[in-house]
């Protein structure tokens, strides 16, 4: 199953007709309007501990277009007996939108009966989608992501999202394959790409994230070869000279424009493309969750506004 130059690109040329997720090449032409919406994800003051109405409430008095809460903060919210349709109605009226959840169902491994157990706590975290009012659940290769985890074939991987996208689509919700730098499997973006255009199915897509294509060793290049349709959500970042890629870890991310990416080409590109989706604040920095969480929310976009303005 090991896939050679020709055959990555005919099954990139044959997904993409499949998927009507666009290959681009030369000039595309940017649509009119404006280039990018902002999102908080929940990651970012994850280390205050506060509660995901609260997390909500900052990302509204922030000024965010939308909010990424992570599937253990909803999780506490329903154990405590509040009610998702009430929380989707809060933030609909603040403004708000809830464009995606992070959670780490087992879709990915190798084990049938956790592969099997993985799909349905993906089927139990879309009910609460569902519920919410969030279109979207990230699909990150949770559970065979480290050393020890042997290597699966990238065409068995693609299956294996196929089964997850397929649920999804009897729900409304749209998985999303995203890559992780450390990972064992699907670390870079390609893969997770080939992951997308093999599995067969239409409501198939990825989600970059900045860190993670440093981290993975995937060229910032390639965004260029992303369609419109490919991702609804961009993870964005940034990342110091030091620590090196082989030593970097999640708790080095910062502010964008405060390291060395390539952000302005990144986002340049992402507007040639016509991605229109939302640039997700995704951080772990330890100094951060030490800091007051409406200050690091309010700097994080206004720091993300000021690179994309850079690009308009």
């Amino acid at each position: 199953m090991s896939i050679n130059r020709r055959t990555w690109l005919a099954a990139v040329s044959a997904g993409a007709a499949a998927t009507g997720t666009k290959v681009s090449h030369a000039a595309q032409v940017a649509p009119a309007g404006p280039a990018f919406k902002f999102c908080l994800n929940g990651a970012t003051i994850k280390g205050q501990n506060l509660k995901i109405v609260a997390e909500l409430e900052i990302a509204a008095k922030a000024g965010y277009d939308g909010f990424e809460p992570w599937v253990d903060r909803i999780d506490q919210y329903v154990k405590e007996g509040g009610s998702l349709k009430d929380l989707g109605k809060r933030a609909r009226d603040s403004g708000v939108s809830i464009e995606d959840a992070i959670g780490f169902a087992q879709w990915i491994v190798d084990d049938a009966d956790r592969r099997r157990k993985g799909l349905e706590d993906a089927k139990r975290i879309m009910g609460m989608l569902q519920e919410l009012g969030c279109p979207r659940l990230a699909a990150p290769p949770a559970g065979a992501n480290d050393a020890r985890t042997a290597a699966i074939p990238m065409l068995a991987i693609a299956e294996r999202y196929g089964a997850l996208c397929k649920l999804g689509e009897g729900m409304g919700i749209t998985p999303l394959a995203e890559h992780w730098g450390h990972s064992k499997n699907m670390s870079r973006l390609g893969e997770a790409l080939l992951v997308a255009l093999e599995s067969g199915h239409r409501n198939a897509s990825v989600l970059p994230d900045v860190y993670h294509l440093y981290k993975g060793g995937s060229e910032f290049t390639g965004i260029k070869l992303l369609g419109q349709a490919t991702a609804g959500i961009f993870h964005m970042n940034d990342y110091p000279a030091k620590p090196p890629r082989a030593e970097i870890r999640d708790e080095h991310r910062i502010y964008p424009g405060d390291g060395i990416a390539p952000l302005t080409d990144l986002l340049r590109d992402l507007r040639a493309i016509g991605f229109r989706g939302m640039l997700s604040l995704e951080l772990f920095n330890r100094e951060y969750w030490k800091q007051d969480p409406l200050e690091v929310a309010k700097t994080g976009l206004a720091k993300m506004k000021s690179v994309a303005n850079a690009v308009v």
